[in-house]
């Protein structure tokens, strides 16, 4: 197996192995489990991809949840975000898939909404856009060790609240039905996550995170949004531009990203299984506030 990285400190492809050697063979699937605790994003190239197949190897990672209620793909383990109706046409600027794209365009980390959260996140696109349509990633891993001594001794036992509803409020009030509201309640979590497998802290906040334990509102809000500026600053991100055959698996535990745009006549389809986080991935640290090292 081959290692090229790919981002600013971050993010790389995997070349010699595919999807199908990690599914079938417990070499190649510790081989990939140890660059994606030491990269954090993980390109796959010219796979033959297939549902079967993308199942097949995300479930060597953990459990994997279902999409959630009110998507296409609810109850099975597919989140399926596209444009195209089974059809054939595309949907217009006001349907709810395309404000789902939109909110997708905002800094976040999946299932931070969730209990438990997500680990990971393996996404194909079937069907990709001439132009436009690229995911960019940033990494909170390196964003936490940037931050001033001072500012991670400040955060490294804060508690941070989570909701889907928020994020999706920023593109429409009215996104999301009251039975999304009610299935997916506010979560709290640590804002340091640490990771078992390598010893090392990151900033756990995203476009869902809305409040901080003991601080006002306001206070917490220009807080968050300024560690999110702090992490996604253009000189430490990678944009991702999709080929056919690409298959992308990022830690939710350490990484922001976004989708983004793309012109409204052309069709776009992504399928995105989520690996479930577990305490052995660092999860029963997120519960309880730890001693600061």
């Amino acid at each position: 197996m081959e290692i090229r990285p790919l981002g600013p400190g971050f993010a790389a492809e995997v070349r010699g192995v595919g999807l199908a050697d990690v599914a079938q063979r417990d070499d190649a699937y510790a081989a990939v489990r140890a660059a994606f605790e030491e990269h954090s994003v993980l390109l796959f190239r010219g796979q033959p991809v297939t549902d079967e197949l993308q199942l097949a190897y995300s479930k060597r990672f953990g459990p994997l949840e279902t999409a959630k209620a009110a998507s296409r793909g609810e109850g099975t383990p597919f989140s399926v975000l596209t444009n195209v109706e089974p059809d054939g046409s595309l949907v217009p600027p006001d349907h709810k898939e395309a404000l789902r794209a939109r909110a997708n365009q905002l800094w976040h980390t999946d299932s931070c909404f969730k209990d438990p959260p997500a680990l990971a996140s393996v996404l194909s696109v079937r069907v990709i856009p001439p132009a436009g349509g690229e995911t960019e990633f940033a990494s909170q891993r390196l964003g936490w060790e940037r931050l001033p001594h001072p500012t991670r001794a400040r955060l490294a036992d804060a508690c941070a609240w989570h909701d889907y509803s928020h994020s999706r409020g920023k593109i429409s009030k009215t996104m999301i039905s009251e039975r999304e509201r009610a299935t997916l309640p506010p979560v709290r979590w640590r804002i340091r996550w640490h990771n078992p497998a390598n010893g090392r802290d990151s900033l756990y906040v995203a476009s869902h995170t809305y409040a901080i334990d003991g601080m006002p509102k306001e206070e917490a809000q220009a807080l968050l949004g300024e560690l999110i500026d702090h992490v996604t600053d253009p000189a430490h991100t990678y944009l991702h531009t999709w080929q056919p055959g690409d298959v992308v698996m990022w830690d939710n535990r350490c990484t922001l990203h976004r989708g983004r745009p793309w012109p409204d006549n052309q069709p776009r389809h992504i399928v995105r299984t989520t690996i479930t986080a577990t305490d052995a991935d660092g999860l029963a640290g997120m519960r309880q506030v730890r001693t600061a090292a």
